[in-house]
């Protein structure tokens, strides 16, 4: 957040104040980014357990609209929190996806650390609400077992593609298209993966705490999120090799955050992450229009004045 502070005139030997713009890192603190990793996978989580509940009661005996309904809202869900976390974390709603962006140097590992541990919190207390807005339990084990290897497998496939895409899109300088590619991506992959495509270990934990239409059991949910680290981990060997350039834009995923909050603009006039050093730049100095002209005291203006009375 840039700062607007005035310098003393006399200080600078100047009659009118100085706009001096300062840089001050007062957006974007770890705590701050925490919490909204903290409230996106909160609500993403409330979207998938939440909309998998509506939609078992609105369409009953039918599996494939069930399904629909759950992909719709959960892929819409995730694009408007997308939109609206993003800016202040990057909103990365998805262990997998802060493992690889730390990876890459996006992110410290202790930033790492602390945006995981607040999407596991986050999804716990999504799937507690979602419990809680339709009657049910607030914590109520799902029995549901999702076990097969070819579930696995799905996983393995859902999570390099999601990183794929993410990383993709980040690349190719359209960051602001990357929240609709990501919904859009776990819309169809709902429908093209065996397992649904959970692709997020977090959410995964949080689906085991609700025993409805969107439920794990506990028991599933070790293979499942052990398959989506092996996604992870080849889709990081895949970015590696499809953009060498990747350490780039790290900082930039899944869209850029801590934009400036005071003029909402996301150019080389905003500090563009910690890790990104070779993007910073500073502020330069803002100067009134006033003290662009000459003051009549001033020596110009005694010259200016003599040369009008002359």
């Amino acid at each position: 957040m840039l700062v607007s502070t005035y310098i003393n005139a006399s200080e600078e030997g100047q009659r009118e104040p100085i706009a001096c713009r300062r840089e001050h890192r007062m957006t974007g603190g770890l705590g701050r980014r925490m919490l909204g990793e903290f409230l996106g996978t909160a609500f993403l989580a409330a979207a998938v357990i939440g909309s998998g509940i509506m939609a078992s009661r609105l369409s009953p005996n039918d599996a494939g609209l069930e399904l629909l309904e759950n992909a719709a809202a959960t892929a819409a869900a995730l694009v408007a929190i997308i939109l609206a976390i993003g800016p202040v974390s990057g909103a990365h709603l998805n262990p997998v996806v802060t493992l690889a962006d730390s990876f890459f140097g996006g992110l410290s590992n202790g930033e790492a650390a602390g945006y995981i541990g607040a999407q596991f919190a986050g999804g716990a207390a999504g799937a507690m609400a979602a419990n809680l807005m339709f009657s049910l339990p607030v914590v109520e084990l799902s029995t549901t077992v999702r076990s097969s290897g070819a579930l696995w497998f799905a996983e393995v496939v859902a999570t390099f593609g999601l990183l794929l895409v993410i990383f993709g899109v980040v690349r190719s300088g359209k960051a602001s298209a990357a929240p609709f590619a990501v919904g859009a991506y776990i819309g169809g992959a709902y429908f093209f993966t065996a397992s649904t495509s959970f692709a997020n270990p977090a959410v995964t934990l949080a689906r085991a705490l609700s025993h409805t239409f969107a439920g794990i059991s506990p028991s599933s949910v070790p293979p499942f999120v052990a398959a989506q680290l092996v996604g992870a981990g080849l889709a990081v060997l895949a970015i590696m090799v499809l953009y060498p350039t990747v350490t780039t834009f790290a900082p930039d995923v899944v869209i850029p955050r801590e934009a400036d909050p005071m003029t909402n603009r996301r150019d080389s006039g905003r500090w563009r992450g910690h890790h990104d050093r070779s993007r910073r730049v500073q502020a330069s100095p803002i100067v009134s229009p006033r003290s662009s002209t000459s003051s009549p005291g001033s020596d110009a203006g005694r010259s200016a004045t003599s040369k009008e009375a002359s």
